[in-house]
């Protein structure tokens, strides 16, 4: 069941504890007498440089182990990544972002040889040339080159338990002859989403409570072929092909519901009733990229073209059943909510270097995005005796037919100059043109008359990047960068249809969401390349988040429906908001490698500034029992404290035994939605590698505190809690086997020019 109630407040509690600094070491070779020393992680001057070729730790790891032991990034859940101090860390190989959805590039990671990759960069602050939203930073893996030919390729299979049992299995191969590289991919599984809730809101008379579990089934197949010629020397062409399939069927909601309110006469009335919900969904991703690439010269100079189609489509059919204390229905609302999703995009890019160290980059994309929603919706009222009210072998739905076209032009560029041994800079801007037309047909939201709404919006947008890095001896470094950025609202967020979890408790959509804007700053001291400080700060500007608005219904026709108390989590800019953050580590290894510590401690601060009266998308407003205006505030301030620590145990001498030890801890902090309470997570794994083989167990939550909590309470009396169990605490039993030659030389990933629009289909 895909309920977004907590998204804002499970994405930033992934985001808050995502706050670790790597390994730094140093590998010291004797050649003739003469001791040399190889950073194997320094900083540039837009990038962190993490030379795994110049380290002993990749040897028997694969790239996921290798990519949570480099500096600056971790990972809280064994499957996705995080950079110091931001939302989302893209992948990128060999400077082109991969087109694999998230779940599929999980699996590629873990399956692939740590032993294959040259060096792993990490730029928190990207430039100019980079489409990338928000404060997005980015991980770029460099294979190694010059391999043989051949075939190589891997099988994994893992079983995890939580409350459910969940299954999954990948296989991969990689060919490589002459000028031909072939890489291709087949993953599938099983598994169940558990969820448990308490949801408290009301005033201080009315009072609404409901509480219950959500299941979520889930079939997963998908795969991706990439093809990869090189036509001459200097020129290569590349084929991507990705595609993946869900299907949720029996999703349901379980939920109690105990309602206090007041009579006419002030009396306190208690009425108890059940909502039970099913949702069959699936969906389907298929994109497809063409890629060439010339080489103009041995200093690195480029010209890069890129083409993309992405076709994306989602069926969802929800029967959303609120029935009394006896179990006999009340209330029925049926959804049927389709999504199609059509996009071309391409980019053009052209890198010229020259001799004194001065790096000219120019280039520009084209989006072009067409999403189509034909939702409809039937209500049902039933009598006392279960019986339908209205007969009716005909009913008319509540439509609304959103159609949402969106063009997007952006050209860039950036120079980049390394002014001596000491010094490194680099400047750029892009400047990005969006126009977008939103349609929509419906009876607008329980508005009697039908309307057509037009949604346009054409705006320009100039957005400037700089950063410098200056070496102030061998042991002390310090850099500096500065971004700006968009956010554009994803597509499912523009489409106007509640989600609902109990009759009066549900998520609106919002087509009326604009984009935001992000300016993001970083300032980084580094001590003999083990010892961190990292200051940041980012302002969002009409950020998009969810909204809860809760109390009696006033229509703009002044009307007030005193019946029942709703409360609607409304997807909508809601002011601004700034984030700053001071982090201080270590990041070392002791006894002979035996023991990699990684400990950072630092705190959070977090300023709120936004006001709600209004339902933007029917313009209803919120009263009490007394037809006060009621409105949702937040200008908290919060400051909270944060503590990481990620270490790993070599338990032998051949390197065959590692025992995993992570920690975090992370302060109550006010977000959007209220107060997020504390959360912490004790995490242990195991692992052995025998030849081929290698043999893990993890064991995640162990003490089971990684639940989310938020409450919030407004001056006007309104409160809202929310408690969210995702039954993280779970083990998982993995086997992979790899086979055949591991000294292939990959084949060339090249990022998809409709990656920034597929991101927005998630």
């Amino acid at each position: 069941m895909k309920t977004p109630i907590l998204i804002a407040a499970i994405f930033f509690s992934g985001l808050i504890f995502a706050q670790e600094k790597k390994q730094d070491t140093v590998k010291t070779k004797t050649i003739e007498g003469i001791t040399m020393t190889k950073q194997v992680f320094k900083k540039q001057s837009d990038r962190f440089v993490y030379d795994v070729a110049a380290s002993p730790v990749s040897k028997g790891n694969t790239t996921f182990d290798l990519l949570k032991q480099t500096p600056l990034l971790s990972t809280t859940d064994d499957k996705t990544l995080k950079i110091v101090g931001k939302n989302n860390a893209i992948i990128y190989i060999n400077g082109r972002k991969t087109n694999m959805d998230a779940e599929s590039l999980t699996q590629f990671l873990k399956n692939t040889p740590a032993e294959n990759i040259q060096k792993i960069e990490v730029i928190t602050v990207p430039g100019s040339e980079y489409q990338v939203e928000s404060s997005d930073g980015i991980i770029n893996i460099v294979l190694k080159k010059k391999m043989s030919d051949g075939t190589s390729g891997n099988m994994r299979m893992s079983n995890t338990q939580n409350k459910y049992n969940a299954s999954n299995a990948s296989f991969s191969v990689n060919y490589r002859k002459d000028k031909l590289g072939i890489n291709a991919s087949l993953s599938g599984g099983e598994n169940i989403n558990p969820q448990s809730y308490i949801l408290r809101n009301g005033t201080d008379q009315v009072k609404n409570e409901s509480v219950g579990d959500i299941d979520d089934p889930n079939k997963n197949i998908g795969g991706y072929l990439n093809i990869d010629y090189q036509l001459t020397e200097k020129s290569n062409l590349a084929l991507s092909w990705n595609s993946w399939a869900n299907k949720s069927y029996n999703s349901t909601i379980d939920l109690y519901n105990i309602l206090i309110q007041p009579d006419k006469n002030g009396n306190p009335i208690t009425t108890r009733s059940w909502t039970k919900n099913k949702e069959d969904a699936r969906s389907y991703n298929n994109s497809v990229n063409l890629n060439y690439e010339l080489k103009l010269d041995s200093l690195g100079s480029k010209f890069n073209i890129n083409a993309a189609y992405l076709n994306y489509k989602r069926f969802q059919f929800s029967k959303n059943n609120t029935l009394n204390e006896a179990l006999t229905p009340v209330k029925t609302i049926t959804q049927d909510i389709p999504q199609i999703i059509n996009n071309f995009s391409g980019t053009v890019d052209y890198t010229q270097k020259f001799k004194n160290d001065f790096t000219f980059s120019v280039g520009g994309n084209f989006n072009k995005t067409k999403t189509d929603n034909d939702t409809k919706n039937y209500t049902y009222l039933f009598k006392d005796d279960g019986s339908l009210e209205n007969v009716d072998p005909n009913p008319k739905p509540d439509f609304n037919h959103f159609i949402y076209d969106e063009t997007i032009y952006g050209a860039y560029i950036t120079l980049e100059k390394k002014f001596s041994d000491k010094f490194s800079g680099k400047a750029g801007a892009r400047y990005e043109i969006t126009n977008s037309l939103g349609t929509a047909d419906s009876p607008y939201h329980d508005m009697e008359s039908q309307r057509h709404q037009r949604i346009e919006r054409n705006y320009n947008n100039l957005l400037p990047y700089l950063s410098f890095n200056y070496a102030i001896n061998d042991k002390n470094n310090i850099s500096y960068s500065f971004s700006s950025r968009m956010r554009r609202p994803s597509f499912w967020e523009l489409n106007p249809v509640r989600n609902y979890i109990t009759e009066f408790n549900y998520t609106q959509n919002n087509p009326f969401v604009k984009a935001s804007s992000t300016y993001n700053q970083e300032l980084t001291y580094m001590y003999k390349n083990s010892y961190f400080l990292i200051l940041n700060h980012s302002y969002f500007k009409d950020q998009i988040t969810q909204v809860p608005l809760q109390g009696y219904v006033k229509r703009p026709d002044g009307s007030v429906e005193m019946q029942n108390q709703v409360l609607r989590y409304i997807r909508t800019n809601f002011g601004d908001k700034q984030e700053m953050s001071a982090m201080v580590g270590i990041q070392k290894s002791f006894f002979k490698q035996y023991l990699t510590l990684n400990f950072n401690a630092g705190i959070q601060h977090n300023i709120n500034n936004g006001t709600l009266a209004e339902d933007p998308t029917s313009g209803d407003t919120f009263v009490d029992k007394d037809g006060k205006p009621l409105v949702y505030e937040n200008h908290v301030k919060s400051t909270s404290f944060v503590v990481t620590s990620n270490n790993t145990i070599r338990l032998d001498k051949k390197k065959t035994w590692f025992l995993g030890v992570n920690y975090f801890f992370v302060d109550k902090q006010q977000i959007e939605l209220g107060m997020l309470k504390n959360l912490m997570s004790l995490d242990l794994s195991l692992k052995k590698n025998w030849n081929d083989w290698t043999f893990a167990v993890n064991v995640n939550d162990v003490l089971r505190t990684n639940v989310v909590e938020i409450e919030d309470y407004q001056p006007n009396g309104n409160y809202n809690y929310i408690r969210n169990d995702q039954y993280r605490r779970s083990i998982t039993v993995s086997l992979t086997y790899s086979f055949g030659n591991q000294k292939v030389k990959k084949v060339r990933d090249i990022e998809s020019a409709s990656d920034a629009i597929k991101n927005r289909t998630r």
